[in-house]
């Protein structure tokens, strides 16, 4: 299966030259890879070296580093829980052992109906509002069990968005 389709190049030629250079299009076009398949394949990872002209280990360095990218199918919501030192402080190893009961999973595993992925990730920036759990794009702060059983209801139910959580 080819991931750098026709399609793909060139909205990829199009980002590039928005950039002095075209490897600097790597982030944006690694996430369009993921928002395509809903994470970067191996082979797309490769696919994109050879487009870019660049190392593939340099691809996979970016994919491994930044939490953002899924290198394995996720499911519909993918769960990521702060464990940096703030978040652990605030409560974070609770929230990991309740969504761990809660979903009938481990870190790294999705459950049966592919509705959640759960994640522990190193660090999400907001250390003034922990603990916090991003969930695909959207932050949720300052969780306690109650925000985290209104937020897996709402999640159950198809909503994402914060609502004052």
């Amino acid at each position: 299966m080819a991931f750098v389709t026709e399609e793909f190049k060139a909205k990829a030629e199009k980002l590039c030259a928005k950039y002095p250079r075209r490897d600097a299009a790597l982030i944006p076009l690694l996430q369009e890879l993921q928002k395509e398949s809903g994470y970067v394949a191996e082979e797309a990872m490769d696919e994109l070296a050879r487009f870019l002209g660049l190392p593939y280990s340099r691809v996979k360095a970016v994919v491994t580093f930044y939490t953002m990218f899924n290198r394995e199918p996720a499911g519909k919501y993918h769960l990521q829980v702060c464990r940096n030192i703030s978040c652990h402080m605030a409560g974070a190893p609770g929230l990991l052992a309740l969504l761990r009961e809660k979903l009938g999973i481990a870190e790294g595993e999705t459950t049966k109906d592919g509705q959640f992925t759960l994640s522990a990730v190193e660090c999400l920036g907001a250390c003034g509002a922990a603990p916090v759990m991003q969930v695909n794009e959207e932050y949720f702060e300052r969780l306690d069990e109650a925000k985290l059983d209104a937020l897996l209801e709402d999640l159950r139910h198809g909503r994402l968005r914060a609502r004052g959580l």
